[in-house]
């Protein structure tokens, strides 16, 4: 007597096209674990929101989001310096102690805008589109046109006015190629200062940020 084969379907495994499908214009950005982080290096970071939900610049709404920046910028070793808020997304130029640190503070930050956003809003449900993304800056140049990008994001984006972004950190960044006018609204900037020397220092080498530059990224 022959044993006879069967051959069963493979169904699991690591394969082509298995796993969690891209969705919408952008796509999601992909789960696998991030890369170890080097604390000398700042981390430009961006999050988005779900799609249909209120404009993050609204007064309101902004200073709910900024109140929520400020609340978690020292906290779990992630260190905020820098912001933009857009319509529909947030940019932050971060320090982390290492990659622990990064993604722990950034879940804190992400609940706790959920959850504050949605008490404004008075609803239920998901707030945050997806994973935030993250990217090292590894030289002086890669910093200061990173900065340029955040500050100037919201040019790019057709929202246009005199002198920083007032839905930034732009009014208490000390880099710009001429001193801003005395702003009685401003007050004390709640973000701690840079620790690294890429930047506090490195980016400076290549010249101070005008107001109505044109953004670079790379």
């Amino acid at each position: 007597m022959e044993q006879t084969s069967i051959a069963f379907p493979n169904w699991g495994g690591a394969r082509e096209g298995s796993g969690r499908k891209r969705t919408g214009p952008r796509g999601a950005v992909e789960h696998r674990a991030r890369p170890a982080h080097n604390r000398r290096q700042p981390v430009h970071v961006s999050v988005r929101l779900e799609p249909g939900l209120e404009s993050l610049r609204k007064r309101s709404t902004y200073r709910v989001v900024r109140e929520a920046i400020a609340d978690g910028c020292r906290r779990f070793g992630l260190c905020i310096v820098e912001y933009s808020v857009m319509t529909n997304h947030v940019h932050l130029v971060c320090e982390a102690e290492d990659e622990r640190a990064l993604s722990r503070g950034m879940k804190g930050l992400c609940v706790r805008l959920a959850r504050r956003l949605n008490a404004l809003w008075d609803r239920a449900g998901r707030v945050i589109a997806d994973r935030y993304h993250a990217r090292a800056l590894k030289t002086p140049r890669e910093v200061r046109n990173v900065l340029n990008y955040v500050f100037q994001n919201a040019h790019h984006h057709g929202i246009h006015f005199a002198g920083p972004d007032p839905c930034s950190s732009g009014g208490w960044f000390e880099g710009w190629d001429r001193a801003l006018g005395a702003d009685p609204c401003r007050g004390a900037s709640p973000l701690p200062r840079a620790r690294t020397w890429l930047l506090s220092v490195g980016w400076k080498r290549h010249g101070p940020i005008t107001l109505d530059e044109p953004r670079r990224f790379s």
